[in-house]
């Protein structure tokens, strides 16, 4: 028995990162899964890889891509009217979309910040928008798990627009939760810590100048010896989007190796 046997989960901004390896995880538990991104190329990629592996674990259901921009909150609505259309409902949705390019206090543009709120918090917004009213019209429990940043409690001066758009989505994750207990939908956040995704390596590389081997020169100075790892995360995810979390929802849990409020 999978810890999501027969669920229908979204997982937006899946086709790389720690969205990625949300849907392998997913499909391993026995969920039916799609995911959205931009590129159909990587996306239609993992959704043939989702299949295999659905059929290894006897899972059995088939995966699907959507190609939405989720900064666009007409598509953000619109990925999830797909998956229902197609799977007949949603269960559970996951957030996992990102935008991390570099802007100061001083220096971010309005676009630069208009660019980040649209990604990191409208998208979520009308997609949880529409995926519980999915849930509620049907009178179903579902789960949403919004991957939020360790960075959102203060973060770099560098990542002000960032940091600006991603403590809203932990604002909207308790709202939200709190609004929607009685309709036994749980929402909860993981604020996540330095990981090592293909996206995070573009980063280094744009705005660090980072060499091929920043992943070990960053693993060194952590306490743990190495950076996050997207499918721990996954695991974790899984098992907020599950049963086995019990009632826990409006919980924006800080999954990181340094500890806030903590002085050396």
């Amino acid at each position: 028995m999978g810890l999501l046997d027969d669920k229908v989960v979204l997982v937006n901004g899946g086709s790389q990162g720690v969205g990625a390896a949300v849907a392998r995880a997913a499909v391993r538990e026995g969920a039916l899964v799609a995911v959205t991104g931009r590129r159909p190329e990587p996306g239609e990629a993992l959704v043939a890889e989702l299949a295999g592996l659905a059929e290894m674990s006897g899972a059995g259901g088939k995966a699907l891509f959507v190609r939405a921009d989720l900064a666009d909150a007409e598509q953000a609505k619109s990925s999830v009217a797909r998956v229902v259309e197609t799977f007949g409902r949603i269960d559970c949705l996951v957030n996992s979309a990102g935008l991390t390019s570099r802007g100061t206090l001083l220096d971010t543009t309005p676009e630069l910040f208009d660019a980040h709120v649209a990604i990191n918090l409208k998208g979520p917004f009308f997609a949880m928008q529409a995926a519980v009213a999915d849930m509620v019209a049907r009178g179903a429990p579902g789960t949403i798990v919004n991957i939020i940043t360790s960075s959102a409690h203060g973060g770099q001066p560098f990542l002000a627009p960032y940091v600006a758009a991603k403590a809203g989505l932990i604002g909207l994750t308790r709202n939200a939760a709190h609004a929607h207990r009685w309709d036994r939908v749980r929402i909860n956040g993981l604020n996540i810590g330095w990981t090592a995704t293909e996206g995070e390596d573009a980063t280094q590389k744009t705005f660090h100048a980072a060499d091929d081997d920043w992943r070990e020169q960053a693993a060194a100075q952590l306490p743990m010896g190495k950076l996050g790892q997207p499918d721990e995360i996954a695991d974790f995810v899984v098992f907020l989007l599950s049963d086995r979390s019990g009632v826990v929802t409006g919980s924006v849990i800080d999954w990181d190796q340094n500890v806030l409020g903590g002085l050396d």
